[in-house]
């Protein structure tokens, strides 16, 4: 089945590059979608659970290494291979650095860039098999993609959304604390907690108001109870 294939997202502003390497991968069996900017990944990644990201480092607006800053600060561990036309060492550094997870310079053999994303799916694959599937009632989290679905149909999260998931799945029927959830402790980051507690609940609970997989513990936090 299609959506069995690893699903592989990639960013470039040459239109031409995305259709050749979209056209080359989708033969190598993979689904792919293809984002001219980061602001377009952006939006791809807000809905969708990507199993890998091909991302150029040169691009106008926000480049390669802002956007790989950004879905790291937000917690993301999608594996991200860039592909940039700068092949000084201190350039593969600056995108190893702002954690990209390899990186491969333009021109390239399309052979080579199956292979490294070959190896970074396989390398993933074995870091997933060491995470738990969470489940609770009917849905089930997997804690290292940051997917939930409920039987066959996925649930789309907001980047926000899957990063509490996690924490939550991680400390499963034991209490996070509201301040785990927002580091900062500041009152804004405490609306924002409750912000996205409520979001999470109307897409994992049949009645929000009266929930019974995510609970709040009075005056503690937040308890996620799994199955």
């Amino acid at each position: 089945m299609v959506d069995d294939l690893p699903h592989i997202l990639v960013v470039d502003d040459d239109r031409r590059i995305r259709n050749l390497l979209q056209a080359f991968l989708m033969e190598n069996g993979f689904r792919i979608s293809v984002a001219g900017s980061a602001v377009e990944a952006r939006e791809h990644m807000r809905i969708v659970s990507f199993d890998l990201v091909v991302l150029d480092i040169m691009m106008p607006g926000e480049t390669g290494l802002a956007f790989t800053e950004w879905l790291r600060a937000e917690g993301n561990p999608v594996p991200i291979l860039m592909l940039s036309a700068l092949a000084e060492a201190s350039d593969r550094i600056a995108g190893l650095e702002t954690g990209s997870d390899d990186y491969l310079a333009k021109p390239f053999e399309p052979r080579e860039l199956l292979l490294r994303i070959r190896g970074l799916l396989k390398r993933q694959e074995q870091v997933a098999r060491g995470q738990p599937e969470v489940a609770f009632g009917p849905f089930i989290f997997h804690v290292q993609r940051g997917e939930l679905r409920r039987g066959a149909e996925l649930i789309r999260l907001t980047t926000r959304e899957r990063e509490f998931l996690r924490i939550l799945a991680d400390n499963a029927n034991n209490t996070v604390a509201r301040s785990d959830l927002a580091p900062e402790g500041s009152e804004e980051g405490a609306r924002s907690v409750d912000v996205q507690i409520n979001r999470l609940r109307q897409k994992i609970e049949d009645d929000p108001s009266n929930p019974v997989h995510l609970q709040t513990v009075r005056g503690a936090g937040y308890v996620l109870h799994a199955d």
